[in-house]
């Protein structure tokens, strides 16, 4: 069979089966994580816990992720179950855009791929912050529209409701069955999210052997150009923030050091499996918006470099 399929669908297939094996470990975490915070977590508790300076709240979503770390494979349910808990957009997405970056393990292999050098993870966590306090501004002042799928609101009312009506004296759930709980709703949130996993895998796949590479890296001569370049490779490759950063210093020298930021920035943000991932809870007119304004803020940073 194998010698019938041409040499780039075997590639093909090859590039697909390494993405989904690599992202669905930390998929599934996302998701059981997304369980925990469905079962453990009330809107009463998170209005107590947040602060209501909105700036302040937006600085906590910025740094949650170093204490709650999170691959961007399993962000987006997380992101998700936090609004359904009444977490505000503004810090959900805070958390959303620095968590893949500035969790001890992605700035650990950030540092060993660039020689033991702190300059790359400085500049990585930096523009992290740069973009999530930006977006969160964005979110918090400036956006007035409705994010959450029409389907998804009509949940999160039903669910606030459910929590209000209540008795005030309910039987408190045993550890055991509110675990069991967690593994269900983790179980179900999976199945329901992989979906759209493997269909962004097949796509970056696809993108990844037949978009002409050697065309794109001619097209790095100057530097607004590479970073453009760096941008839609890291798009494209959707890597998860654990390896990409070996894959930026390999390219250092063909491409400089504006390009290789603008690409350890950008690729957990923004890629194929995760807005494919979005696509299942959020409306496409902000998600054009909220993907324009990433493209925009990480190209500049990274020409300020």
């Amino acid at each position: 069979m194998e010698h019938i399929l041409p040499n780039s669908v075997l590639q093909m297939s090859t590039i697909f089966l390494s993405i989904v094996i690599e992202a669905f470990p930390f998929v599934l975490l996302g998701c059981l994580i997304s369980g925990a915070i469905h079962v453990f977590l009330t809107p009463e508790r998170v209005i107590r816990l947040l602060p209501k300076n909105k700036v302040l709240s937006i600085f906590l979503g910025s740094i949650l992720g170093f204490f709650f770390p999170s691959c961007e494979c399993g962000i987006v349910p997380i992101v998700h179950q936090f609004l359904k808990k009444g977490v505000p957009a503004y810090t959900a997405f805070a958390f959303m855009l620095t968590a893949p970056i500035i969790n001890p393990i992605v700035l650990f292999s950030t540092y060993i791929a660039f020689s033991n050098s702190l300059q790359f993870v400085f500049w990585r966590v930096g523009g992290s912050f740069l973009i999530a306090f930006a977006v969160g501004f964005w979110l918090a002042f400036i956006n007035k529209e409705e994010i959450l799928l029409a389907t998804i609101d009509s949940d999160v009312s039903i669910e606030k409701e459910a929590c209000s009506t209540q008795p005030l004296h309910a039987p408190k759930a045993s550890f055991l069955s509110k675990s069991k709980e967690v593994l269900t709703h983790g179980i179900d949130e999976f199945f329901d999210t992989g979906r759209y996993l493997i269909i962004g895998a097949l796509l970056a796949a696809a993108m990844q052997t037949y978009l002409p590479t050697a065309a794109i890296l001619q097209l790095g001569q100057t530097k607004l150009l590479a970073i453009a370049v760096m941008i839609l490779m890291a798009f494209v490759l959707s890597l998860c923030s654990e390896a990409d950063a070996f894959i930026g210093s390999s390219l250092l020298s063909l491409f400089g050091t504006g390009p290789v930021v603008g690409f350890l920035v950008f690729g957990p943000m923004v890629d194929i499996k995760n807005l494919l991932m979005m696509k299942r809870y959020f409306k496409g007119a902000f998600m054009l918006k909220f993907v324009g304004l990433i493209t925009l803020l990480a190209a500049a940073y990274a020409y300020l470099i």
